[in-house]
């Protein structure tokens, strides 16, 4: 697909107390150069702010309708304004994304969510993250998937601690999370030819030896099997030895999150965090807030490019 006819995206800033705009604005000759409009959903008055400091020029306009952008050229950007000094931080970026998940599904957009920091809102909601909050008020089953340039993870529980991956290890619910993401493989443009399923226990569970929990996903998968002929199915498989050989278009899946995520971000140099399961595509950067670096002009913009491409 041409880059000059990409999708229409929403890009919520996420934290201000980050270097999400620092990467935005890293990013706008590149965009604006393949003719790729920026559209942003925040407080206008502290995007410009944030501008001013960084001496960054460019074109504002506010939109009052989404739709308003089409009539101005690419090489500006675009603020869809919701800020408000009187509300609370965490219900502000709570309120912001339940606004850019509602344009989105009503104009059929991307939306890239930029990162938060999300102990704020732990500390007065329960608070998981973007991808939990969205399948919660969409009422949706939604995935974390994780696509990185050699492979690809969906872990099946995300922020949780690691005393209570157990817990939620349930056979009917692993026997419908799995035909949920082959049904979303299987019916959209991700482009995998294997999923491999990883064992929960070490060395797969040692056939049963070091716990049940393989056992179990076997009866499972070996069900699923007899119904899917499209895509090479298998696992569980030892985790400790199942990044050896990685391809592109194969899709891991985890019982939970650490057991993924590390190998996946050690071996693959470009990633971006999709959720699957909405009715429109949702992204986000595969990086943190990194206050740390604040201010230092050291981000790296590369996943929030890939973002916008995808």
């Amino acid at each position: 697909m041409s880059i000059k006819t990409l999708n229409n995206k929403l890009i919520f800033i996420g934290d201000l107390k980050s270097i999400n705009l620092e990467i935005i604005t890293k990013s706008c000759s590149y965009l604006f150069k393949n003719n790729i409009k920026i559209i942003l959903i925040g407080d206008i008055i502290k995007i410009e702010e944030y501008f001013n400091k960084i001496k960054f020029k460019v074109k504002i306009f506010e939109l009052f309708n989404i739709e308003d952008h089409f009539n101005y050229r690419n090489d500006s950007i675009f603020i869809f304004n919701i800020g408000s000094d009187i509300i609370e931080k965490s219900n502000l970026i709570l309120n912001q994304i339940k606004i850019s998940n509602n344009l989105s599904k009503f104009h059929s957009y991307d939306l890239i969510t930029m990162p938060i920091d999300k102990s704020i809102i732990k500390k007065h909601y329960k608070f998981n993250g973007v991808t939990e909050y969205l399948s919660k008020i969409n009422k949706k089953n939604t995935y974390m998937l994780m696509k990185g340039n050699n492979f690809s993870i969906i872990p099946l529980t995300t922020h949780i601690r690691l005393r209570d991956v157990i817990d939620k290890f349930d056979k009917k619910k692993f026997h419908q999370d799995l035909i949920n993401i082959i049904s979303i493989v299987k019916n959209s443009k991700l482009q995998y030819e294997e999923i491999i399923l990883l064992g929960i226990n070490p060395h797969a569970g040692e056939n049963g030896t070091l716990g049940n929990e393989e056992t179990i996903m076997k009866k499972v998968m070996k069900k699923i099997k007899q119904n899917i002929k499209f895509i090479r199915f298998k696992g569980p498989v030892s985790a400790d030895s199942a990044f050896n050989n990685t391809k592109t278009n194969q899709l891991f899946i985890s019982f939970y999150h650490d057991q993924a995520l590390i190998p996946f971000k050690i071996l693959n140099n470009k990633s971006i965090n999709q959720t699957i399961g909405l009715d429109y595509n949702r992204l986000s950067p595969a990086h943190g807030t990194a206050i740390d670096i604040i201010f230092k002009n050291s981000s790296d913009n590369s996943s929030f490019i890939q973002c916008m491409l995808n």
